[in-house]
């Protein structure tokens, strides 16, 4: 069940709100004149929400590069990694 709170709440209870979103790495959503108007989370969950969007972007990445035949074989991207390696 999402945390909603009101953005007079932010303003005379930031510390509960803070506390709330580090204890259980979930947003509050913070309401203006009963609408939706925020989602506060502490820095460590935003991270790990970004994080989680950019491998999912990879991983897409490379479902489409599959889908186009942009693949080649194992061995061949074993050589060329170790290919890589070496010239460090």
């Amino acid at each position: 069940m999402p945390k909603i709170r009101s953005s007079a709440d932010l303003r005379n209870n930031y510390n509960d709100i803070s506390t709330f979103c580090h204890t259980y790495a979930e947003p509050v959503f913070i309401t203006k004149n009963g609408k939706g108007d925020l989602a506060v989370m502490s820095i460590e969950t935003y991270e790990a929400l970004t994080g989680r969007f950019e491998l999912y972007s990879k991983l897409q990445e490379g479902l489409d590069d599959v889908a186009a035949g942009r693949t080649i074989p194992l061995d061949e991207a074993m050589t060329e990694l170790k290919n890589r390696r070496s010239r460090r």
